[in-house]
């Protein structure tokens, strides 16, 4: 009987826990699908279908955030931020870059939002270092036209991955970075001359080297830990019942022996 009750209760922590994570990877992954689905039909310049996909994901992000907490405030802006800028890019006169880099936004804030270990845009890692390292070479020979260019390509890169750095990145860090990144673009002339505005750009690369190390780190789902630790207290007490249980019927087999015995 004891062994049948800790069974019970352990599948009912399990069946508790997980069909709640179940629901909401569910809505989330939806918004996943439309968001990569809009991406690659943008592509492919199917740019009416990627509209189309939009209104949908719209659709659903509206559904989900009516009927439960799936995001916090800062997650909720960030996506709603990306669909704007992604919605806007195919509504109005622009270049393919532009519309694919406008989508690719989206696509890896919402993978940002849903994943809890190495999300979509820490794979801009190795080519957003190169760019630095392009950009120091291009300061250290006082090459102005390279300079420019290579500064602008990591500006472009930066964008790219603004919005999943606002929903991973700690608000205090995410601060520094932007305000050195809004350096180097406003006070341009400068890195070349200065020696200061050049350890601006130094310090900023160390920086995002940290947050794209931080986020290889392994990082348990909550939902998971919730269920571990749920479960392990649940088999602790039920162990602890169990072999109380069990002492107790000792006790009265050994009493009951030495009363016949009489």
């Amino acid at each position: 009987m004891a062994k049948k009750m800790l069974f019970m209760l352990i599948l009912m922590v399990f069946t508790i826990g997980s069909s709640s994570y179940a629901m909401t990877s569910s809505n989330i992954d939806k918004l996943n699908q439309k968001s990569d689905e809009a991406l690659q039909m943008v592509k492919i310049n199917r740019e009416d279908d990627a509209l189309r996909l939009l209104k949908q994901f719209s659709k659903d992000l509206l559904s989900i955030t009516s009927k439960e907490n799936t995001f916090n405030m800062d997650e909720l802006k960030a996506i709603t931020a990306a669909y704007d800028g992604a919605l806007n890019s195919l509504q109005t006169e622009n270049t393919h870059d532009y519309k694919v880099n406008a989508l690719t936004k989206l696509r890896l804030v919402v993978d940002a939002v849903s994943s809890n270990y190495r999300p979509l845009w820490t794979e801009m890692e190795e080519s957003m270092m190169t760019t630095f390292s392009e950009t120091q070479k291009a300061v250290t020979e006082k090459n102005s036209q390279q300079f420019n260019n290579e500064l602008n390509v990591l500006l472009i890169k930066y964008d790219l991955i603004y919005y999943s750095l606002k929903v991973d990145v700690r608000p205090e860090k995410m601060q520094a970075v932007e305000a050195k990144f809004q350096y180097l673009d406003h006070f341009r002339p400068q890195i070349l001359e200065s020696a200061s505005s050049q350890k601006e750009l130094d310090e900023l690369q160390s920086e995002m080297k940290a947050i794209f190390d931080e986020m290889k780190k392994d990082e348990a789902d909550p939902s998971l830990w919730w269920v571990i630790i749920s479960t392990g207290s649940i088999i602790i007490s039920t162990l602890s019942y169990v072999g109380w249980r069990k002492y107790k019927g000792t006790k009265e087999t050994v009493r009951s022996k030495n009363d016949s015995k009489r």
